[in-house]
């Protein structure tokens, strides 16, 4: 079974990758990237493709016979014909399954619901292609916030709008592996999968940051209007508006679902206890 990873430059994209490379062996995974370059750590071939190339694709994946899709990061108004290139590029080829990387959110009408429509779009579209498909819907990881854990040090504090809002949240090595046996496992073709792990609020968010990186931080509550504000003074309008809407579908409970992990791989998702003990050596 040969396969080809979308977006290996980026970081889910590489971890699904080094996964895949382990299941089907280095010689039977390719990637793409619009800068090919940046994945040369990979060890695999990667091909120059750009999302608005449908012919960059159709040469990437001859030979291949199943396609993960990274959900693209551009403007909704343009990741649906982007992804569309990709299913296109990828029927035309010969590929026989496409597995799809969504996101979680039921529907609501924050700045964030236009990226959840143009991802259900998508869904649409592949279900529409007539391939074999699997599509997970991600939670959203953990890992941006661990990132950015040295400014929250200095602010002392974690400031949004989530309120006592829950979310599903997931890691990208979590993910990586349920993309991995979506890909291998062909019973579980045809479906849709949430893929997250357990729901916490903000405030027990920033109880794990202290307790496994030693830290003091408390939580606090902004309104959705300040927490928009600040947003695009400090990311820009269409950056700042997206993370506002990712908190306010938290504030609503929109991020709160049950996951299918299990389903997956015949395990429960790690718990928050387990992924920050990790992330914590």
């Amino acid at each position: 079974m040969k396969i080809a990873v979308t977006a290996v430059s980026g970081q889910l994209g590489a971890a699904i990758a080094k996964r895949a490379i382990e299941e089907f062996g280095k010689e039977n995974v390719v990637g793409t990237a619009r800068t090919p370059k940046k994945a040369k750590s990979l060890g695999i071939k990667v091909f120059k493709a750009d999302y608005n190339s449908k012919e960059d694709f159709a040469t990437a994946f001859q030979g291949i016979d199943a396609v993960v899709l990274i959900s693209g990061m551009g403007n909704p108004n343009d990741r649906i014909g982007q992804h569309q290139n990709v299913i296109n590029a990828a029927k035309e080829s010969g590929v026989k399954k496409i597995v799809y990387t969504s996101i979680i959110g039921k529907p609501g009408n924050s700045t964030f619901d236009a990226i959840v429509n143009s991802n259900r779009q998508t869904e649409v579209d592949i279900i529409a292609s007539e391939l074999e498909y699997a599509i997970g819907r991600n939670g959203l990881y953990i890992e941006p916030d661990i990132e950015y854990l040295d400014n929250y040090i200095k602010e002392g504090k974690i400031a949004n709008s989530a309120a006592d809002g829950k979310c599903s949240y997931t890691s990208r090595d979590e993910l990586a592996i349920a993309y991995t046996n979506l890909l291998a496992n062909s019973s579980l073709n045809g479906a849709t999968y949430n893929l997250l792990g357990e729901s916490i609020t903000q405030t027990e968010l920033v109880d794990y940051f202290n307790k496994y990186f030693k830290t003091k931080l408390v939580y606090e509550s902004m309104t959705p209007e300040d927490y928009l504000s600040w947003q695009q003074k400090q990311n820009g309008d269409f950056l700042g508006s997206v993370i506002a809407g990712i908190y306010q579908k938290i504030r609503n409970n929109e991020f709160e679902l049950d996951s299918d992990f299990e389903k997956i791989l015949g395990r429960k998702h790690k718990t928050m206890d387990e992924i920050f003990k990790e992330y914590s050596k």
